[in-house]
């Protein structure tokens, strides 16, 4: 209500849906935006009925969404942030340490000796998987 108010937005009539004390559909309540006067619709109303199909897909949006954002986090890689750093520098220092955390616990020296990893490219990689040293 108070975004549409900022954008002075008054025409829009805006409507909760609450699942109430119960949680179990068919007992739901509707809130108004502006007063905040609870109704109750007949659990076998058309509109009830519409109402939580739309409730019910805006859910399913939103966790399929979050779903796919943290499944996107999961595959990224930390070494993605390092510039100079591509699949094939990855993969070679994935296959010479075996795994994220052993390039983390790795000396400079030690990534350097990656075959297509220079001193200086180490010292960056080190840097970025060490920040706070």
């Amino acid at each position: 209500m108070k975004v549409l108010e900022a954008l002075q937005i008054t025409e829009v009539q805006v409507i909760g849906i609450a699942k109430g004390t119960t949680r179990k559909a068919g007992f739901e309540y509707l809130v108004d935006g502006a007063s905040g006067k609870e109704s109750v619709m007949p659990s076998d109303s058309g509109a009830l009925h519409l109402l939580q199909y739309i409730r019910d897909e805006a859910h399913r949006y939103a966790i399929a969404g979050h779903r796919a954002a943290r499944g996107k986090a999961r595959k990224r890689s930390t070494l993605e942030d390092i510039p100079n750093i591509g699949p094939k520098r990855r993969r070679e220092l994935l296959k010479y340490f075996g795994s994220i955390k052993e390039i983390e616990n790795a000396s400079v020296e030690e990534i350097a000796k990656v075959s297509s990893i220079s001193a200086k490219l180490a010292l960056e990689i080190w840097s970025t998987l060490h920040p706070d040293s």
